[in-house]
């Protein structure tokens, strides 16, 4: 289980930062169902799914599509936040408490996928 997790947070940091890195991805995701958003949450499925597989077998798909869906939300949601009060990281410290609210969000996903694939009898 707790290798589980660690791989989620090491997913989530290469999936975050590294493969975000092209504008088309992090400029769109505030903009609902835009293609850049989707890719990017996307990513993170693929992620989940990598991670899980060696764990629970097939039900990593149901999980993965669910980390999409939820990163996705999350992500959307922050980014509307930003833009709704000009929040930057050169003009506001308040961007960097949402940014780590934005990732606190994310690693209780992870911590909750963890618990209920390793606990729930839902393995195909």
């Amino acid at each position: 289980m707790f290798e589980a997790l660690f791989l989620l947070f090491v997913k989530h940091f290469i999936c975050d930062f590294p493969l975000q890195a092209n504008p088309w991805l992090y400029r769109n995701k505030g903009r609902y169902l835009h293609p850049g958003g989707i890719v990017h949450a996307g990513i993170h499925g693929i992620g989940t799914l990598l991670v899980l597989a060696p764990f629970i077998g097939s039900a990593s798909i149901m999980y993965a599509l669910i980390d999409m869906v939820i990163h996705y939300h999350i992500d959307w949601a922050k980014m509307n936040v930003a833009k709704h009060y000009d929040l930057q990281p050169h003009n506001s410290e308040q961007f960097w408490i949402l940014l780590g609210f934005d990732q606190l969000l994310h690693h209780i996903t992870y911590f909750l996928i963890v618990y209920f694939s390793f606990n729930l009898s839902l393995n195909f």
